[in-house]
């Protein structure tokens, strides 16, 4: 059975809570287990996955894999660009350096209605989605014959 980290972002929690909602009724339906962490919003996620991953490596809890949620919505300044492509950036560069089961579910969108539309429980639910990949990568890291990562990051 998989045991996942749901690491999320609170900056809009509306659209955080259906996004964590569809996260635990996939990972329970997969009869898995989540534990989950808050960051303030979807530019600390990666901060929060490398904290994550150290603290296994130091002998902490281990998580076969990880469900990364957030929201960025477009606003009227290049903000918007800046965290959703270094949120995204910082993510995959742990994931693929650490060998990391991972399921992205950080929703980038013009505007709330669209967010709206992405994270309600009864469409197609982006925090469900992320949790199926990120355990569809357990099973695939498991398909290769490797374990959840333990080292620490950037060890020799």
């Amino acid at each position: 059975m998989a045991h996942l980290l749901i690491i999320e972002a609170r900056f809009y929690d509306d659209i955080a809570d259906e996004l964590l909602s569809g996260a635990v009724r996939s990972i329970e339906r997969a009869g898995a287990t989540y534990e989950r962490v808050s960051v303030p919003g979807s530019f600390e996620l990666p901060a929060a996955l490398s904290m994550a991953m150290e603290a296994v490596a130091m002998g902490g809890k281990r998580y076969d894999g990880y469900v990364i949620l957030g929201c960025v919505i477009r606003g009227e300044t290049s903000h918007y660009d800046i965290v959703a492509n270094e949120s995204a950036r910082g993510i995959m560069r742990l994931a693929v350096e650490e060998t990391a089961a991972v399921g992205y579910g950080i929703v980038t969108v013009d505007n709330e209605d669209q967010a709206r539309a992405r994270a309600r429980a009864d469409g197609p639910n982006r925090g469900g989605q992320a949790a199926e990949a990120a355990l569809r990568m357990v099973a695939v890291r498991a398909g290769f014959g490797l374990k959840a990562p333990s080292s620490a990051i950037g060890a020799d």
